[in-house]
């Protein structure tokens, strides 16, 4: 587990988090605790993901069927909020690695560990299926080891994500190379079987420490996957015969997860696993966990909403029904969030929490086009056509129509008058932009708590007044975004104060723009502030990629 970063939530709904246990294709997870005292694993999925309607509809109906499963060897779906402007969902916490750190740190598992484990996994998947789930992403890193058993973990989220992408897509694939079935690395619909295969693959690795498609790189995984037999290793008898049927390219010719589980077992997993089920070194680690966990306490104190201002829904009202009890308000106040402000850990924003149905018109306000939070943040729903991203941070002030057609609200950044016209800028006209500041800079932003994407600002020599350079943004999968177009206003030592306005290449997400950016050189760095609160704080820094 690793400890919360600067920009990272310090809850999300009514979980306190810890640290974070690790992030991927989809998401991150993260180590919480409830108000009750329950550790909980919270998932929040990547930002971008929650401008897919799409996506939420899958997810919500697959969140809601995982809530059913009531398999003893799965993590079970505690609370979860769809409709959050970032969707989430948490799970009960197992104390116990994932198989990839076991077998990396310990070696394979025994011949009695891997039948066990392959019976509670089969037991696992026979319930899911039964609600109509297909996990899609079986892999080490999804199977926990606990001392009283194994957990699959991760179900019900990864379809959700199938309806909405392929392997086509950049920087995408739905399940892991050289754990994915033939069917869904050709894009062909996949079903339970699909997960049987991965399973196969699964007890490979746990048996032997290898992939049975063992490969440099993805394309090799995926073609060995399509085209190859699997690579067995040691593996005899039995054992080898059940695992070569699971892998098998047609997925007609696989086992059901029920029938491979009662091959493994025939009196049921729960009869391999006994005390003593893991090897030794596997009990002292888990058990060293379980003690030290007891003594760790959230970071921070909490917030009540999560990562960014939820609107009602996320805050738990009768729109959450059955996904648990909504957390308890918001203190007053500022929202803490470490570092946000450049000043290290405890340094706070202003930023006001909507923790209600509000009568009258429904208010929202734009975000800074220089840091699309619009889209690489997705913290909020997207109006169509509209420019804008209403209800990102409640109780601006700024009225939203609510009646179709109706024009779109002024931005926050236009609210503030056009940029400064050369010759009427702030700073001294005759004032011109270091040679040091000169070039193009890249690197990672973040916003409100949350990944935004990364920017890029290319700087050329100007005079305060002049138009300066440009800033472009483009999400997590490196899909373009907005453009700024930057006008120097002063400079103040290492410090460049920009105003940014709407380029043309700009999307309709993006707004008029923000002014009084801060470009700070630092330690052969370039650090992008802004202390606009209705955009989230946005910040980040960037390394130069030429010029200097």
């Amino acid at each position: 587990m690793q400890p919360l970063e600067a920009g990272e939530p310090r809850a999300v709904g009514g979980y306190r988090l810890i640290g974070r246990l690790g992030a991927g294709g989809m998401g991150r997870v993260y180590l919480g605790r409830s108000a009750g005292g329950r550790t909980v694993a919270v998932k929040v999925v990547h930002p971008h993901f929650a401008l897919d309607e799409q996506f939420r509809a899958r997810f919500r109906r697959e969140v809601e069927a995982a809530r059913r499963v009531g398999a003893q060897w799965t993590a079970p779906v505690l609370d979860a909020d769809p409709d959050a402007p970032v969707p989430w969902v948490a799970t009960g916490y197992v104390a116990g690695p994932p198989l990839s750190d076991a077998v990396t740190r310990h070696g394979p598992l025994p011949s009695r560990a891997v039948r066990a484990l392959g019976a509670g996994l089969g037991e696992a998947l026979d319930a899911v299926h039964a609600q109509g789930l297909v996990h899609r992403d079986v892999k080490p890193s999804n199977v926990l080891l606990a001392l009283d058993g194994p957990r699959l973990i991760d179900f019900g989220i990864a379809r959700a994500l199938g309806a909405t992408v392929s392997l086509t897509s950049t920087g995408v694939s739905v399940g892991s190379p050289g754990y994915m079935a033939p069917e869904q690395i050709r894009g062909l619909d996949a079903s339970g079987a699909a997960d049987v295969f991965s399973l196969g693959a699964v007890l490979v690795y746990a048996a032997t420490g290898n992939s049975p498609f063992p490969g440099d790189s993805s394309a090799v995984l995926l073609y060995k996957v399509v085209h190859e037999e699997p690579e067995l290793g040691d593996l005899e008898g039995e054992l080898r015969e059940l695992v070569a049927g699971c892998l098998a390219k047609d997925p007609a010719d696989r086992p059901a997860p029920a029938e491979l589980a009662r091959c493994l077992s025939p009196g049921g997993a729960a009869v391999l696993v006994a005390p003593g089920w893991l090897p030794d070194p596997l009990v002292r680690e888990v058990s060293r966990s379980a003690v030290a966990l007891l003594d760790l306490e959230p970071q921070d104190e909490p917030v009540g909403s999560g990562p960014v201002p939820f609107s009602s829904a996320s805050l738990g009202g009768p729109e959450l029904g059955a996904f648990g009890p909504p957390p308890p308000p918001p203190p007053p106040g500022p929202w803490p969030v470490a570092g946000a402000t450049g000043q290290g850990p405890g340094a706070r924003v202003a930023v006001t929490l909507d923790t209600g149905p509000q009568p009258g018109p429904r208010r929202g306000r734009r975000v800074s086009c220089t840091v699309a939070l619009a889209v690489a943040g997705a913290l909020a729903a997207v109006t169509v056509g509209a420019g804008l991203l209403g209800d990102l941070f409640p109780g601006s002030g700024a009225e939203h129509k609510g009646d179709e057609g109706a024009a779109a609200p002024p931005s926050a950044a236009a609210s503030k008058g056009p940029a400064s016209p050369p010759g009427d800028a702030e700073g001294e006209p005759s004032a011109e932009l270091p040679e040091a500041f000169v070039g193009t800079w890249r690197g990672a932003v973040s916003a409100a708590g949350l990944p935004a994407g990364e920017m890029t600002v290319e700087l050329a020599g100007a005079r305060v007044g002049q138009r300066v350079g440009t800033a472009e943004q483009v999400d997590l999968l490196g899909n373009f975004l907005c453009e700024d177009v930057l006008t120097l206003r002063r400079i103040d030592g290492d410090t460049a104060v920009v105003d940014g306005r709407k380029g043309a290449r700009g999307k309709g997400v993006c707004t008029d723009g923000v002014d009084g950016l801060r470009l700070v050189l630092k330690d052969d760095a370039l650090e992008y502030v802004s202390d606009d609160a209705d955009a989230g704080n946005p910040r980040g820094t960037l390394t130069r990629t030429t010029g200097g």
